[in-house]
């Protein structure tokens, strides 16, 4: 007997898996195809990375039973510093006390370790990793994937959670807006002397931005940090190939030795910047959420909690359908879909490409101008609140999902 279920979603990374356990929580089944192995991604030292969850992302969480899980091992933001090159004139955005924090940071091994643990809890996921695809099939009456073992998986609406290469996009012909940085962000943990006191500190600097992130203590009261250090491609190499005392003298001069001395708590790692944004983020009984669909700049933190902001969405017009009787690959669903999320995503993204050029001029004038401007936004209260809202998440029309 076919075990034919309402999603097949390909990709069960972050945003896909968290779009599984969401819809299951409105009784919506699935059936989620990853390539990797689960247990290599929540290997210790698998990767540096970390993400900021916003306000916004953390009602998801909590709406669909993760915060429980998620809350001790999370550090939350307190304020976000945003400097040119550490010179005065810097913007403090800090939330009034009943505002909460401006976001938690998490290690993506963490936020894997508890999705994973949910989804094996959640009989209306049919996880299926590693797995492979090796032929997508898409028409008027349903959906199906054949996977590398012969195994066909069917349903009603196929998603596309790959990230940023997905070849489910690729192969639905669904064209992209591209452009590549010729940057490349370096990742790495940090321990440092000083405490971090809950600040995100987004220096910038003409080679690009260089974020230092929050994270809880070390087991041994180590203050740490998590750094995202953007450079030019022709120097990422180099820079990637000092020895770990010269690289750390590099991370204290261009953070001025706030920190005190800094070491690293893990393997350095990389990753080219582009940016994308499909034309389209539906077709026939197809949806693209997250990357697939829209890659940033990380210069805001932004990319992970858009793609939160897809699933949320999805799933509330998905249950608003199927609530008056239409299936989940109504062609009328996925446009009331493509039509909330479209312009959303394009606002965030054209926002944090606009911010990445503008400070990337280098020179004293320019220097001297984006100062200038950000000590006005710093007296000029709607306007740090506007852009605060936007950190948060919780500017726009909001799905319930993300909702207090």
């Amino acid at each position: 007997m076919s075990d034919t279920r309402e999603l097949v979603i390909i990709g069960g990374g972050l945003v896909g898996m968290t779009l599984a356990l969401a819809a299951a929580k409105q009784g919506i089944a699935s059936h989620v195809v990853d390539m990797a192995d689960p247990a290599a991604l929540t290997a210790d030292g698998f990767d540096g990375r970390a993400s900021a969850i916003s306000t916004a992302s953390w009602n998801l969480f909590t709406n669909i039973g993760l915060a429980d899980r998620l809350a001790p091992q999370g550090c939350p933001i307190a304020s976000i510093a945003v400097t040119d090159g550490m010179k005065p004139g810097r913007i403090d955005f800090q939330p009034e006390p009943h505002e909460g924090s401006l976001g938690v940071m998490f290690s993506n091994r963490v936020l894997r370790e508890a999705m994973f643990e949910a989804a094996r809890d959640e009989k209306l996921i049919a996880w299926h990793a590693p797995a492979r695809v090796v032929d997508r099939q898409r028409g008027p009456h349903g959906v199906s994937v054949t996977l590398a073992d012969g195994q066909v998986l069917k349903g009603r609406l196929m998603v596309a959670a790959e990230g940023r290469r997905s070849p489910t996009r690729d192969e639905a012909g669904l064209k992209l807006a591209h452009w590549d940085y010729k940057h490349r962000a370096i990742i790495v943990g940090l321990d440092h002397e000083k405490s971090h006191d809950n600040v995100a500190w987004e220096i910038f600097y003409p080679a690009g931005p260089f974020a230092l992130l929050p994270m809880l203590d070390g087991p041994e009261g180590q203050h740490r940090s998590a750094l995202v250090w953007t450079v030019s491609e022709k120097d990422a190499a180099g820079v990637l190939a000092l020895p770990e005392r010269a690289f750390c003298a590099e991370i204290e001069s261009r953070m001025n030795g706030m920190f005190g001395k800094v070491t690293l708590n893990s393997q350095r790692s990389s990753y080219p910047l582009s940016f994308q944004h499909t034309v389209r983020m539906t077709g026939e009984r197809l949806v693209l959420v997250g990357d697939a669909a829209h890659g940033i700049h990380p210069i805001a933190g932004q990319g992970l909690n858009l793609g939160l902001r897809d699933v949320g969405t999805l799933v509330e017009v998905l249950t608003d359908g199927m609530r008056i009787g239409l299936d989940p690959g109504d062609a009328q669903l996925l446009k009331r879909y493509e039509r909330w999320r479209g312009l959303d995503t394009f606002s965030v993204s054209l926002a944090c490409d606009s911010i990445t050029r503008l400070f990337g001029v280098p020179g004293r004038i320019p220097s001297a101008i984006r100062r200038l401007g950000m000590a006005g936004v710093q007296r000029i209260s709607p306007l740090k609140q506007f852009f605060m809202n936007e950190a948060r998440g919780v500017s726009g029309k909001l799905p319930e999902l993300l909702k207090n």
